[in-house]
């Protein structure tokens, strides 16, 4: 009975070992797939930066989805500005239109190097918060993946004085 009994526990004991190193090992791909991710977005957000303020509209439209859902807004509590794009053309047409209307690059912004993002299958959430001259720029980006490159599905940029920083 004792030796039954000394089986029984064993293999409980082997089992549960499996299991946790089975979990271990998936959080350890969760992990390192999230900072593939991470790593790639953060590209792609880069690149995307760098296109727009150099006044690459071929390279800039590379880095965002093509679809009718793409929405851009913008909301600038420094100079009371603010925007609202819904859908690929509408968004494409307001930054080309932009681009040829300020032809003169701008200085570039801090390249990005800190994001939090969400993972949903081939879909990110994105956040992230920036200093800039301006203040203090808050941004939100969907993020879709297509052809296994990450693109721009969604942007929300608020930015936001200096004196007046929410945090």
């Amino acid at each position: 009975m004792k030796a039954c009994i000394f089986l029984i526990f064993t293999s409980l004991g082997i089992l549960v070992g499996c299991t946790s190193k089975s979990n271990k090992d998936t959080e350890s791909a969760n992990t390192s797939s999230i900072e593939a991710a991470k790593s790639s977005i953060l590209q792609t957000l880069n690149a995307e930066t760098a296109a727009a303020f150099n006044r690459d509209y071929e390279a800039w439209k590379t880095f965002w989805v093509h679809e009718d859902f793409v929405s851009k807004t913008y909301i600038n509590f420094t100079d009371s500005t603010s925007t609202e794009t819904l859908g690929w053309e509408e968004v494409d047409d307001f930054v080309r239109s932009y681009i040829e209307a300020h032809p003169e690059p701008d200085p570039l912004p801090e390249a990005l190097k800190d994001i939090d993002i969400r993972l949903y299958g081939n879909a990110a959430w994105v956040s992230y918060t920036q200093e800039e001259v301006r203040g203090t720029k808050r941004e939100t980006r969907l993020m879709e993946k297509e052809d296994r490159k990450w693109k721009i599905a969604g942007m929300h940029t608020t930015i936001y004085p200096p004196s007046t920083t929410n945090n």
